[in-house]
């Protein structure tokens, strides 16, 4: 190994800094918009668009699991586009994946229908996915090691005030052709719409991001000469703790955003619908009014739990999340199941909003304070996407899968929200706590320290702006 000295961090410049979570933002809104757009679609429109030939449980199936293609992508992305992000940095991965993603978007609303439409609209989804699959991750890094570490829960936590800004304006989207649009239109014509706008978003975010400086904890890295060939090999090798308990803590937080944001509009139209005297009318209109709410709510949610993991803790906030969504699951499922607006929205907002997003809160910063700097990117985005592809990619095929056979029981999803949040509690407890750790530290949090030289433990020390 090279025992030059290490160059000092830049200490964080403010207008870099604003910039940096602007960008992050608008990238997480394109994403969440792509995301939510099609969640909604599969739940309201894909179904008697590309598999009418299925019936209405085979139909969400189908749906959904071209929902979930996106899903399976993401890991493949999170290999490619983190280790490039570990060698090459992580402004030519953010401009890659936010082209990539809305390049797919667009797309998808030119679509023709019936079978060759189907086919090419699972390819499309497995674009998007590979484009997401390192596009959160960037955003997260990137804020992080820019951030002052007392303030990094908070910091890290504000790009992703764009997911909701991105779910909010896909539902209201959605809400709007709801309003002005007779079902029969919107299936026409008017579900291309909202994947065709989102050509906005991708030229806004491309053009604020050519104008970012790379991460000063990644350029450390490279004028110490501590970038490495094969970083998701590394990471691999060295932390398999981190990772596993990473992966474990996505469970919650990504499937009680998906069961909340989209499995409870698809159970409320086609499910509980079924015990109702006035059928699904205005079923659709409740769940995307509630989840619209919710979006709004988590604005300001999650950077105040980011913030509140600055002061008590990474693992503590994370931890009663996750005890809340496990406490939170039969109460809330069953308001779902009543289809009354105020039990709807209740549900949903103490759900996503609450529970689910006091875990991203925490994350943001987490997740890039337990690895090693060498392989830091390549580390969370193989965890996250892991995580969302056995979450939040699964949990809408099961989970509809297993309410159709029990002919439309609430108490299934609440089980499988309860399930999630227990796994997420057995990786939080692998964990360790790393508020206020040292982001040039080669070492990860946990489990690898032993790999390190004296000479590689010398050059990780923490710069003076970092103390």
């Amino acid at each position: 190994m090279p025992t030059h000295a290490t160059p000092a961090v830049t200490p964080p410049d403010a207008k870099q800094l604003r910039r940096a979570i602007f960008t992050g933002a608008v990238g997480s809104a394109l994403e969440y918009y792509d995301f939510a757009i099609y969640g909604l679609a599969s739940a309201l429109v894909f179904g008697h668009i590309f598999f009418p030939s299925l019936g209405t449980t085979g139909a969400l199936l189908a749906s959904f699991a071209t929902y979930g293609a996106g899903f399976l992508a993401r890991p493949f992305g999170g290999l490619f586009f983190g280790s490039l992000g570990d060698r090459k940095g992580r402004k030519l991965v953010l401009l890659l994946t936010i082209g990539l993603m809305g390049l797919a978007t667009t797309a998808i609303g030119l679509l023709p229908t019936g079978s060759l439409g189907a086919v090419l609209l699972v390819l499309l989804r497995l674009l998007q996915g590979f484009g997401a699959g390192a596009e959160q991750t960037g955003a997260a890094t990137l804020m992080a090691e820019l951030a002052p570490a007392k303030r990094r829960g908070l910091y890290a936590a504000l790009p992703f005030i764009g997911i909701f800004s991105g779910l909010a304006l896909a539902t209201v989207t959605f809400r709007v052709m709801q309003a002005l649009l007779t079902p029969e239109e919107i299936i026409a014509w008017g579900w291309r719409l909202p994947f065709l706008a989102s050509v906005v978003l991708i030229v806004m975010a491309i053009w604020i991001r050519l104008t970012l400086k790379e991460s000063p904890v990644f350029k450390q890295l490279a004028e110490s000469k501590n970038v490495i060939a094969s970083p998701m090999r590394s990471m691999l090798r060295n932390a398999r703790r981190p990772l596993l308990a990473t992966t474990l803590m996505r469970m919650a937080e990504t499937g009680s955003s998906t069961l909340y944001t989209t499995v409870s509009i698809a159970f409320l139209t086609s499910f509980a619908s079924q015990h109702m005297a006035n059928g699904s009318a205005g079923l659709g209109t409740i769940g995307t009014n509630a989840v619209l709410l919710a979006s709004l709510a988590s604005i300001v949610t999650t950077p105040l739990f980011g913030a509140l993991s600055d002061r008590i803790g990474r693992l503590k906030v994370y931890r009663g999340g996750a005890i809340f969504a496990a406490l939170w699951a039969f109460p809330a499922w069953w308001m779902i199941d009543t289809g009354q607006q105020g039990w709807v929205t209740l549900a949903t907002v103490g759900g996503f909003a609450i529970g689910a997003n006091s875990m991203l809160g925490a994350q943001c910063a987490h997740f890039t304070e337990l690895f090693g700097n060498r392989y830091r990117y390549s580390g969370v985005a193989l965890s996250r996407e892991v995580g969302a592809m056995l979450s939040g990619g699964i949990v809408p095929i099961l989970g509809i899968f297993l309410v159709g056979i029990t002919g439309g029981a609430y108490w299934v999803l609440a089980v499988y929200t309860l399930v999630l949040a227990v796994l997420t509690l057995i990786g939080t407890w692998l964990s360790v706590e790393t508020r206020g750790r040292d982001l040039t530290d080669l070492a990860d949090a946990v489990g690898s320290g032993s790999n390190l030289s004296v000479e590689e433990r010398r050059r990780s020390a923490a710069p003076a702006w970092e103390r």
